[in-house]
């Protein structure tokens, strides 16, 4: 089936790549400005308790947008808020806010300082008059409107001469977005110019080092063209955006890396350009297409959450992934048809890394492979033991939400939460609530005297306003809403009057009902993950013994890889060099680099054991095998994960730490698979596996071959 794909693309060449360049230049027409249809929000469960009670009390009450904006005044050093000059200076913005902006600012919730038709509230300023606060709504029935609404009036809070502080909940996701935005800007401006460096060194050659990155930036902006059509019927985090560029650009230049240098290699046969086009295909082409499907059934597992957030990160992902493969099988053979032998044009012989099978395998990654398998046992028992010493750390592993703390501690936005929240302890912009029905007088007072004693208050339950339709909400600020488990269970473990009912929402008790749905859900599908995987390697190399140690070995891998970050970002080793703030880890980010992690291990695995398939398919006996497989793709995959490593560490930089803990995650997953793993114990564990290796079912690979994906490589 391949090797007729790859004869129909060179003959077709032109029309191939006219057809994949329009569709994907048109989709990229689509998407642009999809970041303006993308939203904050997804990162709840909504089956759970929490939400379905806010959506109660949204319902009977309205919104609440006590914490959209809190817009902070300090008064200048030997004066107070008082001062007629400041607060006429103050009062004289806030009464312009809404007459200026009717479309992003919906009202003046409260405020100190006297505005026309909003009450004063002598509470929303200090003791001593050095501070005051305004609470501003934002106009939006949803995160994407509230988002843009409030990036488009962001700066009119401000006043010449006048110490301002923005903060509150679309103040922080603001900040998160903007700062997602500017690592997205970072990543074209630092990683692409050095992944084209890193590919000229790794081919010799100009023209062969563009084409991964041709691969790599049609899949990009092509995807940004599927991801606007999602919006269209789903919400889609904004998380999207770096993911899809992060995936997409660095699988897209992976897929290019490994059809290209089979190309090559295929030409430095001596044979000719049709039918080195016609068996790159066949061979890094199958493995690309069979690969992709692996790392989509990994990001699959995301869709078995009810989150918007992995959902809409699955949805973008697998689209992406998908169409990094459909390019690297469709326009970079008919380049390769195109050019043939000028591949290697615009570049230099003493770095031209073009060599034939025999020249490769007698390389440094063959004598590598050799001294490994001369000493099996004593290599993996070495490795296996340092992984399991670096998964330690995971014991103290701790989930949490996403606030203010992710950005760097001396992010303005999270200056001005921090002092809000120090300068006026009872007015937090995320409490907890409790939306009570069919409870009043007796029963009402029985209900809030066991919710005060909830540990972590720093106040004690007030209503929120007056009751309706049978139906009061009662809120309280915590001390640390990140260590709010205790409380919640607490309030939810109360003695309720007969005839009462009362949920338990809030910011804080969304965030511990999605961290639990993470949880329940968890085993399940890393399950279907793990079979869904080991059913596709099967039918992709026959053997039934390959997959589990496959498994087996990116658990390994991903178990170190969680211990180092847990070492980093919850211990807090290297944080005031990094400017982060040691904590929780948001759970469904962690969830992300799992899934992503699993995927490029696959895929990674998938690379190396096709060579070293298609040469036991040759007649090599497994140690021959294992050594031409792992000579002829060490040095691409360990390439590939240098690009992926560039891309991804470009979020090192990022002033939001859950990017921080993506990019060294990433960083560490890489290192640990495409060499620990892959040129070490993989050749060390296929040693002491033997011919057992390629063990399986008869009757499994029967099913194989009738499906027709025993396809040979002879």
């Amino acid at each position: 089936m391949f090797a007729t794909w790859g004869d129909l693309v060179h003959r077709w060449r032109y029309t191939v790549l006219g057809v994949m360049i329009a569709g994907l230049l048109a989709m990229a027409g689509y998407g642009v400005g999809f970041e303006d249809h993308l939203s904050q929000g997804g990162f709840d469960d909504p089956g759970s308790e929490s939400v379905e009670a806010g959506i109660l009390a949204d319902s009977t009450f309205g919104r609440d947008t006590q914490g959209d904006v809190i817009v902070l005044y300090t008064a200048p050093e030997g004066r107070t808020v008082d001062d007629p000059q400041f607060s006429a200076a103050v009062a004289d913005n806030l009464e312009t806010l809404v007459a200026e902006h009717p479309d992003q600012i919906l009202k003046i919730n409260g405020t100190y300082f006297p505005v026309e038709g909003t009450l004063s509230v002598p509470a929303l300023a200090t003791a001593d008059r050095q501070h005051a606060i305004a609470s501003i709504a934002i106009v939006g029935d949803n995160d994407t409107e509230l988002t843009n609404n409030f990036q488009a009036v962001k700066d009119v809070f401000y006043i010449d001469g006048v110490d301002v502080q923005v903060a509150g909940l679309q103040a922080v996701a603001g900040a998160l977005q903007s700062t997602m935005s500017e690592d997205i800007h970072r990543m074209e401006i630092l990683a692409i110019p050095a992944v084209a460096i890193l590919l000229f060194f790794v081919f010799g050659g100009v023209v062969a080092a563009a084409l991964p990155l041709i691969v790599g930036g049609l899949t990009v902006v092509g995807a940004n063209g599927i991801v606007r059509v999602f919006t269209n019927f789903t919400e889609v985090n904004t998380f999207v955006a770096p993911v899809v560029s992060m995936v997409g650009l660095g699988l897209a230049i992976d897929y290019g890396l490994f059809i290209v240098s089979r190309f090559r290699e295929e030409l430095g046969d001596g044979r000719s350009t049709r039918d080195a086009v016609r068996r790159s295909v066949m061979t890094a082409g199958r493995t690309v297409v069979f690969s992709a499907t692996m790392i989509v059934a990994s990001l699959g597992g995301l869709l078995v959450f009810p989150h918007g957030f992995l959902k809409s990160v699955a949805y973008g992902s697998i689209a992406t992934v998908a169409l990094a493969a459909l390019t690297a099988v469709t326009v970079l053979p008919a380049l390769l048809a195109i050019l043939g032998p000028r591949v290697d044009a615009f570049g230099f012989k003493f770095i031209r890394k073009t060599k034939s099978s025999a020249e490769i395998e007698n390389g440094m990654w063959g004598k590598l492979t050799e001294w490994v398998m001369r000493r099996p046992i004593k290599v993996a028992v070495v490795i296996v033991l340092g992984l399991l010493v670096l998964t330690l750390p995971v014991s103290k592993i701790e989930f949490g939400g996403i606030n203010e703390t992710y950005l760097p501690p001396d992010n303005p936005t999270r200056v001005a939460q921090e002092q809000f929240d120090e300068f006026f302890p009872g007015q937090r912009t995320e409490p907890i609530k409790l939306v009570i029905q069919g409870a009043q007088g007796a029963s009402l007072g029985q209900i809030t005297n066991q919710a005060n004693e909830a540990p972590g208050l720093i106040e004690k339950f007030t209503p929120e306003g007056s009751s309706k339709d049978g139906i009061i909400i009662f809120k309280a600020g915590l001390e640390d809403r990140n260590d709010s488990a205790e409380a919640i269970e607490h309030l939810r473990s109360m003695e309720i009057p007969d005839g009462a009912t009362v949920s338990v929402a809030g910011t804080p008790a969304i965030e511990y009902d999605s961290i639990a749905a993470l949880e329940d859900r968890l085993p399940l599908t890393a399950l279907l993950v793990v079979l869904i995987v080991t059913l596709l390697m099967f039918l992709t190399f026959g053997s039934l013994v390959l997959p589990i140690k496959a498994v087996l070995m990116t658990a390994l891998g991903l178990g170190a890889t969680m211990g180092i970050l847990t070492w980093i970002f919850i211990d807090g080793h290297g944080a005031s060099l990094m400017n982060f703030t040691p904590g929780p880890i948001m759970a469904m980010i962690l969830l992300l680099i799992g899934a992503i992690v699993f995927g490029l291990s696959t895929d990674y695995e998938v690379f190396l054991l096709s060579r070293m398939i298609e040469a036991r398919e040759k007649g090599a006996s497994t140690t021959e095998a294992v050594k031409i497989g792992t000579a002829h793709s060490g040095r691409i995959i360990t390439a590939a994960a240098l690009i992926l490593i560039v891309v991804t560490g470009s979020f090192a930089f990022s002033d939001l730490v859950m990017m921080k803990y993506i990019a060294y995650g990433m960083i560490a997953a890489l290192i640990i698979d495409a060499t620990v793993i892959r040129m070490f114990l993989v050749p060390s564990v296929m040693k002491l596996l033997g011919d057992s290796a390629w063990w399986a079912p008869k009757w499994m690979k029967r099913v194989q071959q009738k499906l027709g994906l025993g396809e040979t490589y002879l």
